[in-house]
């Protein structure tokens, strides 16, 4: 049987090949991708990622972190703030007042921190109330139990700033420092007078004599005066015993010092109202000799002024809400009481 040509079991063997226009075949291949520049730019995007994490972290570790120490350190000395008038309440630092409760929980923390030896008050205040200087010196009191507790006092220390530095293991100031002022003050206002003059008229409902004392639409009767005066003999009596105890003063030495004067830190060094003239420092160093820390101290700020405070301190309060409870302390109806 013929078996045709290009054929082979049916199978067609012919092939036509299409050159083109003559010259060389041309064809079109695409380059492969190249397995190094890949895993090049994965490097890189892994690389940028890794820097804005490490950038955002260290912007929270600046906002929110300690610079002052390394967790393993042994061997701190923690100062704490009390700057401004000090009042009862929880307005955040750099109004101008000083809170009990931030200042409280400050000696807390540091007398609960093991790796705390001494505490540092550095104090510059005019005063406050007393109600917001016992509470911290109940807190005071509380630490001197597990480590020593020492002042030093800045511009000024007087009046309840000096009656919570009474009870410290040891106190600083300044040759200058303006201190003392022991005492208690009631201040009322009567504008009766402006009142009268405008034509203004109150109605007083009241379920006794002396429950609108200190109002400011009168002036004080004979017995609210004498009973004024009782009071503030009895938190001056407190204030007394205070210094007495802290110092190892009798009463009769103390009640000599207490008549509302100013001392500078040389004339109360004299007086037995301060041990030493120095500076901040002067104090630390003292406060790690009495802590048993040899050598140099590690400082940390308990309460220091930090960028988280200045940049989320309004969060918790507005202006208006500090300035109400300001406006209660210093315009209450009971009058403004003061140490």
């Amino acid at each position: 049987m013929p078996v045709d040509e290009g054929q082979v079991g049916g199978t067609d063997l012919t092939s036509q090949i299409d050159t083109g226009p003559a010259g060389p075949t041309q064809a079109i291949i695409s380059k492969p991708l190249k397995k190094g520049s890949r895993a090049g730019r994965v490097l890189i995007y892994l690389l940028v990622i890794m820097g804005l994490l490490t950038i955002i972290g260290g912007s929270f570790f600046v906002i929110f972190g300690d610079f002052d120490t390394l967790p393993g350190d042994s061997n701190k000395v923690a100062v704490i703030y009390v700057q401004g008038i000090m009042i009862t309440g929880n307005i955040p630092g750099g109004l101008g007042y000083a809170t009990s409760e931030e200042i409280s929980r400050s000696i807390q923390d540091a007398a609960d921190d093991k790796n705390v030896k001494a505490i540092v008050l550095r104090i510059n205040s005019p005063g406050g109330t007393p109600a917001a200087a016992q509470e911290i010196v109940t807190e005071i009191k509380k630490a001197q139990e597990h480590k020593p507790v020492v002042v030093s006092m800045g511009d000024v220390a007087a009046s309840a700033a000096y009656y919570i530095s009474a009870p410290a293991d040891h106190i600083i100031a300044n040759p200058d420092t303006m201190t003392g002022s022991i005492g208690v003050i009631w201040v009322f206002e009567n504008s009766s007078g402006y009142f009268d003059e405008e034509g203004v008229e109150f109605y007083v409902a009241k379920s006794g004599d002396f429950k609108d004392m200190g109002a400011n639409w009168r002036g004080l009767t004979d017995d609210e005066k004498q009973y004024s005066e009782e009071l503030v003999l009895e938190v001056f009596e407190r204030f007394v015993d205070e210094i007495a105890s802290g110092r190892g003063l009798s009463r009769s030495e103390v009640k000599d010092m207490a008549d509302g004067r100013i001392y500078t830190g040389s004339r109360a060094m004299e007086l037995g109202l301060v041990d030493e003239t120095g500076n901040l420092y002067d104090a630390i160093d003292v406060a790690a000799e009495l802590g048993g820390i040899e050598g140099k101290p590690t400082v940390t700020y308990k309460n220091k002024p930090s960028l988280s405070s200045i940049l989320f301190g309004s969060t918790e309060w507005t202006d208006d809400g500090s300035r109400s409870l300001v406006r209660y302390i210093f315009d209450s109806p009971f009058g403004w009481f003061q140490a």
